[in-house]
């Protein structure tokens, strides 16, 4: 009887703690969820062979005047050691790239008008 007591008191724990970690990971925040409608159209990242990763981000926005720009730039990746992230925000309702480069300019500057551009970079350790 004590070592069947014993055996619950190990696992009622340990499937709490593995329904958290479910529970956690199905309920993140996603760009979506954010005000303004947020969508992201297009993404190229180095290849990362030598030096820091770099991330670019094309993120259309359906509602500009209540986008929270830097509630989305929080939640794109970054990593430490000289990598960073740019996110160009288009409005929806007008012409955005559905590709990126990784070479600058990122996108055709004529052909599309980006209405924010946010940059977030990693901490050298």
């Amino acid at each position: 009887m004590k070592k069947n007591k014993r055996v619950w008191l190990i696992i009622i724990p340990i499937l709490a703690i593995l329904a958290f970690m479910l529970k956690d990971s199905f309920t993140q925040k996603s760009i979506e969820d954010l005000p303004g409608d947020f969508k992201e159209v297009a993404f190229v990242r180095n290849e990362q062979n030598k030096g820091g990763i770099i991330r670019i981000y094309a993120i259309s926005v359906g509602n500009p005047a209540q986008a929270d720009y830097q509630a989305c730039i929080d939640l794109l990746p970054v990593n430490d050691y000289g990598s960073f992230t740019t996110a160009y925000f288009f409005d929806k309702n007008a012409p955005y790239p559905t590709s990126l480069t990784v070479e600058a300019p990122h996108y055709d500057g004529k052909q599309f008008q980006a209405i924010q551009i946010s940059k977030k970079s990693g901490t050298n350790k």
